[in-house]
């Protein structure tokens, strides 16, 4: 065992990710690791060597899973709790394993009257960054990815939430569209990317706007390598259009080459960008966990 033993270890497993966090007694982060080993990747056999091998130098220390292991396609299916969602309702939700001395989190799942909607992983950020005095207790978060998360909070409760398949679409329509061969460039923060953002907020004819990337190279209005770029635009720009009303302050959980887009994509809507440290978020959210789970 290290000298410097884990009084917790949180993972934040998602479904092609896996982040590891080694806390302290005092909630302090020791270290952290990532890797691809996300539930994609797993069968439900497969989970108890992995706790094993997480916690291989912290014998018997607690582990917490937040994220998609408590998903249907995970270790064990843990219910949804209802918006508006606590740091207390997470605690009440959770899963407590027999023996194993792990604890699975809920995920969120948008009130009743609500449309359909559901989170796993994102809570424990958005309701960390407000425990930890990163955000306020009514605010607007973005979290950018595969399926972005535009999250309303209010008296320090996840409200409302929407989810949109911006970065899957877009995935999509790279490999398997009529547009593929056009989208294999990196997309640059840069002209076309405005372009593309100007036309997915003010058009909101996202399916005309995304079949111009074709005409438009076709027709040499736009350079081949402007279009995955383009594209990008449009459809970050459609996201931040549904999400944000112009000028309106935004808390942006993301990694830094995707927040870059919507960041920018947010500016161009008037709005104001406020950056949250994701990982500092995730870590004060077990942590307040832990404490309403003591």
């Amino acid at each position: 065992m290290r000298n410097d033993a884990a009084a917790c270890i949180a993972v934040d497993w998602g479904t092609t990710n896996r982040r590891i966090y080694r806390l302290a007694a005092d909630g302090a982060l020791l270290d952290r690791h990532r890797d691809g080993h996300g539930i994609a990747r797993m069968t439900r056999g497969d989970y108890p060597a992995a706790i094993v091998a997480i916690r291989a130098e912290d014998a018997g220390a607690p582990v917490i899973l937040a994220g998609m292991a408590g998903s249907s396609r995970g270790w064990h299916e843990v219910a949804y709790v209802a918006a508006p969602a606590t740091i207390a309702d997470l605690a009440a939700g959770a899963w407590r394993g027999t023996g194993e001395n792990v604890t699975i989190l809920p995920g969120v799942a948008a009130a009743p009257d609500a449309a359909p909607d559901v989170m796993r992983g994102e809570e424990v950020q958005i309701l960390g960054a407000i425990a930890a005095g990163l955000a306020p207790a009514d605010a607007l978060f973005c979290q950018p990815g595969t399926h972005s998360k535009w999250i309303r909070t209010a008296d320090a409760a996840i409200a409302s939430f929407r989810t949109a398949m911006a970065g899957e679409t877009f995935g999509l329509l790279r490999r398997h569209s009529v547009l593929s061969e056009m989208l294999q460039a990196e997309p640059v923060a840069g002209a076309a990317f405005d372009d593309g953002v100007a036309r997915g907020v003010e058009d909101r004819d996202l399916l005309g706007a995304l079949f111009s990337v074709r005409a438009g190279v076709l027709l040499g209005r736009l350079a081949r390598h402007d279009a995955a770029s383009f594209a990008s635009g449009v459809l970050i720009g459609a996201d931040v259009a549904s999400g944000v009303a112009t000028g309106e302050s935004v808390h942006l959980v993301a990694d830094a080459k995707l927040g870059a887009f919507y960041a920018r994509a947010i500016g161009l809507r008037g709005g104001t960008v406020i950056a949250i440290d994701s990982e500092a978020a995730f870590v004060a959210g077990v942590n307040r966990i832990r404490e309403a789970m003591a």
